[in-house]
């Protein structure tokens, strides 16, 4: 898979991109990460992005045609164009599964008071990281990054561990727990340590179930319920062991 990530600020990603995960997915070959400057493709010798909005208003706006040209030069046949904005759809679990097939993803970070709207015929989809609004869309780029290469077969080593954790199966994950036993008078329950792989297994999907409700109901109403988890759920709405 090959990443290209439009940026004003491409110095940015330098570090993120150097650390953990994404850099083993590198040096392994799994993906190839690139950034490229937007003001290379601005009118020399000012190299001039942005401009003052038509018809008023604070802050400046990034220029259609310096952008079009950055875009223009980095795309292919096969590219996805995403824009990060805070006004697009918010990345999720199955888009970013979705979005790491692509053979190539290109990513556009706006800055300042955004893109001029023409920018938009330019790309297939903008997509948002929350409801809230940063200073450009460079960490917005970064949180795709890492959601997306994620999903790349050998990136996580076992891939199964990234469609067991919490929303791959519409719910949230169930708890984790490691030595030592016990800490500050909290200890590790009991079952995960009987060896009974078939207790533990209902246990954790039960778990996994009442994480849910408790911090995510809203998905319990969104979810295709096996016969298993409808009794495990009514045990935990009827406080039953």
């Amino acid at each position: 898979m090959r990443i290209d990530i439009l940026t004003l600020f491409p110095g940015m990603f330098t570090s993120p991109f150097s650390e953990s995960i994404i850099k083993r997915a590198r040096e392994k070959g799994l993906v190839e990460l690139n950034t490229i400057d937007i003001r290379d493709y601005a009118p020399k010798p000012h190299r001039q992005v942005d401009d003052y909005p038509f018809g008023g208003g604070v802050g400046m706006v990034m220029k259609p045609d310096v952008i079009g040209r950055a875009l223009a030069a980095a795309r292919g046949p096969q590219t996805r164009v995403v824009y990060m904005s805070p006004q697009g759809r918010v990345l999720n679990h199955a888009k970013a599964k979705e979005l790491s097939g692509c053979d190539h993803l290109l990513i556009l970070c706006g800055h300042y008071e955004g893109i001029d709207d023409r920018v938009l015929a330019m790309v297939d989809e903008e997509i948002s990281i929350g409801d809230y609004v940063l200073t450009g869309g460079e960490l917005a780029a970064m949180v795709l990054v890492d959601a997306a290469v994620r999903f790349l077969p050998g990136v996580l080593g076992d891939i199964e561990s990234a469609y067991d954790e919490s929303f791959a199966r519409g719910l949230l994950e169930y708890p984790h727990y490691t030595r030592p036993r016990e800490c500050d008078g909290m200890e590790v329950p009991e079952i995960l340590l009987s060896g009974h792989h078939e207790n533990i297994r209902i246990w954790r999907k039960k778990q996994s179930l009442l994480n849910t409700l408790l911090k995510r109901p809203e998905l319990l109403l969104q979810h295709d319920f096996d016969d298993e988890e409808k009794r495990l759920l009514m045990e935990i709405l009827f406080q039953r062991e």
